[in-house]
């Protein structure tokens, strides 16, 4: 694979300020890139495999579930079933930050909770949740059980129980998908297993086993968790396997984020405009989630709306993907790079071609962030703002900095900087 860069970049695909790049990558050094291929939104939305009709219509099936959810999760009830997480003004980890790097941050800084997402407690009860529900959803509707106009709440029920009780679901996970995805099914009545690599969390595991989901461990790590938990669900005609890999449900699910965060930022008098630019910084794993809000909030507020990536130094797999164009035909094993971090959730060495083609014109940019630089700032954002993350969740948190630090950058001083927090609540009191 290396060669194969190198053949890259004398064939003219890859300059040699990129080559440099992957040498610093390689030696597990933090970097920062833009990317050169980004494109006007409105040059690439034409192009793509996914549309707004396709996030209208999950966010039409979320609503009408919104019964069900109410009904079978009583914690949703003050939402009305409607799974949304805060967004809140951080200012102390904002001075904390500006005193700590020595350099001052330009704009606002927030973080968006979805580490408080109900039922889940991470990004994943987004995109894995909605998945659960649209095959629930389909299945119901293929066997006459239940129509659009119906009220979903009928859903929570022994009938509908023991229906899905015939059924499958499957999918490979570093934990917080297999938790959302695991909670959600089981909760519905369908028999759930839950592909995981050795080591993901004991106690991810541990609560997926206390609500009847079936866990299999694999000594390799997530990719080779994935392609087991295919090859076994397809074996089965009653089971279904969710694919973060290339699952366009998941990558919708997560996308309906945008159109929530729309309201919120209006109620909070934020404005997103030309003279107002939002800065949005994601934590990536194979890149489903923050692919998603990603095209969401470029659907939602276009070129004044700038996104990056943020991956571990240990499993940079969705940038190797983009600077060499490669996607999923490399991983971070073919740079000698172990995948090994404390960010968990995180920790993927194969980055998903799906998301990969749809955010190369889309994404301003990626960082990565060492692990001793995750717990400092986990420790700083507990003490300044009292909130608890998990280390992968604090990856997005550099990224102010470094955009505080561009040249060239119009209106930064009025910016709006969103830190997304993807998980954390439901980490055990002991660990953290």
């Amino acid at each position: 694979m290396i060669l194969c860069i190198y053949i890259l970049v004398k064939e003219g695909e890859l300059e040699l300020k990129d080559l440099k790049l992957l040498e610093d990558i390689k030696a597990l050094k933090e970097v920062f890139w833009i990317n050169p291929k980004y494109e006007s939104f409105d040059n690439v939305k034409d192009s793509l495999v996914v549309s707004k009709k396709d996030l209208l219509d999950a966010e039409k099936r979320l609503d009408r579930f919104a019964p069900y959810i109410r009904s079978a999760f009583p914690e949703t009830a003050s939402s009305s079933g409607i799974i949304e997480s805060p967004i809140a003004r951080i200012p102390n980890m904002k001075s904390r930050m500006e005193t700590d790097f020595d350099s001052k941050i330009m704009g606002e800084l927030m973080v968006k909770l979805d580490s408080d997402l109900p039922i889940g407690g991470s990004i994943k009860a987004r995109g894995g949740i909605y998945e659960v529900l649209k095959h629930g959803e389909t299945l119901a509707i293929e066997n006459n059980m239940l129509s659009v106009k119906d009220d979903y709440s009928v859903i929570n029920s022994n009938r509908f129980r023991d229906f899905y009780s015939n059924y499958t679901i499957q999918v490979g996970s570093t934990g917080n998908l297999g938790i959302s995805i695991g909670i959600m099914s089981a909760k519905l009545g369908f028999k759930v297993k839950v592909h995981m690599s050795r080591d993901a969390k004991q106690w991810k595991k541990d609560l997926l086993r206390s609500k009847g989901v079936e866990v299999i461990e694999y000594a390799c790590d997530y990719s080779k968790a994935v392609e087991e938990g295919r090859k076994l669900s397809d074996m089965d005609p009653k089971s279904y396997f969710i694919d973060d890999e290339n699952s366009k449900d998941l990558f919708m699910g997560y996308a309906v984020a945008s159109l929530r965060l729309k309201i919120q930022l209006e109620n909070m008098n934020v404005a997103v405009d030309r003279e107002h630019p939002l800065f949005v910084y994601l934590p990536c794993g194979v890149g489903g989630g923050p692919g998603g809000v990603a095209y969401g909030l470029k659907l939602v507020y276009g070129d004044n709306v700038h996104c990056f990536f943020a991956e571990p130094t240990h499993s940079p797999a969705m940038l190797l993907g983009l600077v060499t164009g490669l996607h999923s035909e490399i991983c971070v094993q073919d740079f000698g790079i172990d995948n090994k971090t404390e960010a968990d959730g995180l920790a993927v060495g194969r980055p998903s071609r799906f998301v990969g083609k749809i955010m190369e014109r889309l994404l301003d940019g990626e960082y990565t962030i060492d692990d001793e630089r995750l717990y400092k700032l986990l420790k700083a954002l507990f003490n300044e703002e009292q909130i608890y993350l998990e280390p992968s969740a604090l990856a997005g948190f550099m990224g102010p900095i470094y955009i505080s630090m561009q040249r060239g950058i119009t209106h930064l001083e009025n910016a709006t900087h969103i830190c997304w927090a993807t998980g954390g609540s439901l980490v055990p009191e002991e660990f953290r």
